[in-house]
Order: structure tokens, then sequence, then C-alpha cells
């Protein structure tokens, strides 16, 4: 699994650092499922953010403007309609195998994360991409897709485009 230090170290030194974890408990009450160690450090680190002005990450904190919890609800009401259902690999919703919209990006493509089959099995990425429609599973945890995003590796969303001189951040207002 990539390092939140190997993340910082392409994107710059964090400047949220939210240690509170009251807004994550009452999401996951929510939503029906704890979200991985990886994304939530990672979110906690860096806040509502852009990446590359292209990349969408939000914090579930309710005072923010964009919170993750408001997000989460309306996507899952979007992904639950028929029509829009039928262009995943599986349903939205928290049960093994089901997908949880946890990200966005302005060029059209929706990230989820796949709910593991049991405890043992980890967490993976599916990009669903709008233009095409078609999407992507991806063998790797959010801190691995992360990574290889910020590094120009092409994971549906690609940087490259977007960020030729290096890997930035700014919060979302």
């Amino acid at each position: 699994m990539a390092t939140l230090s190997e993340i910082q170290a392409l994107l710059g030194e964090p400047r949220f650092n939210w240690s509170d974890p009251a807004p994550w408990i009452e999401l996951e009450q929510e939503i029906g499922i704890e979200c991985p160690a990886d994304f939530r450090e990672i979110v906690d680190a860096y806040g509502s953010i852009t990446i590359n002005g292209q990349l969408y990450l939000e914090h579930p904190a309710g005072h923010l403007l964009h919170s993750l919890g408001k997000t989460i609800r309306g996507d899952l009401e979007l992904w639950s309609e028929e029509d829009m259902a039928e262009l995943l690999p599986s349903p939205v919703g928290a049960n093994p195998g089901e997908l949880m919209p946890v990200a966005s990006a302005m060029t059209g493509e929706w990230v989820f994360l796949r709910v593991p089959d049991d405890s043992s099995s980890p967490w993976r990425v599916v990009v669903q991409e709008m233009d095409s429609p078609a999407w992507t599973l991806y063998e790797m945890t959010f801190s691995e897709w992360l990574l290889a995003y910020l590094k120009g590796r092409d994971v549906t969303l690609c940087s490259r485009n977007f960020a030729p001189e290096r890997p930035f951040y700014e919060f979302l207002s």
C-alpha cells in the first residue's frame, strides 16, 4: 500500500491535518461501512481539495462547504437510478462487492471504492468514465491508485495534461 509520505512527496505538504474522528464516525454510521484507513488518512491530511484542477476529494467535516457526507448521499441516490446503475459493474452501496462513490473529476470521471467481499480482502478502486461510458477496476488500494495518478500514469484519470510541471492541490472554495 502506498504511504502518505509518498503522496506528500509528489503533492506537497498537507495543510488541513484533521484529527477529530467524529465526522468519520457519523458518516460511516450513516452509510453503513467503515472507510478504508488509507483513504481516511489522505483526506484527513489534505481536506476538501482539487488535485491538478481535475480530481475532487472531500472531507466529511460538516462545517465545510464541500462535505464528503453530503456528496456521498447525493451520489448514492444518483447512481441508484436505473439508467445510471447500468453504467457500473455492480450496484452502489455498502454491501460486499458494491461500490461507494468517493470522488469525482471535472473531466467526467467518478471514483468508487469497491467494498471488499470479506474483512481480509482489500478495498479496490473502480473509475467510471462518463464520456465513453466505460468503467475500469483497479486492483489497487485508494492510496496506490492516487499515487499512480500523481505520477502521471493512466488510471482512467490522467494528470499529465493538467499538471505538466508537477502535481498540485488547492482547497475547494
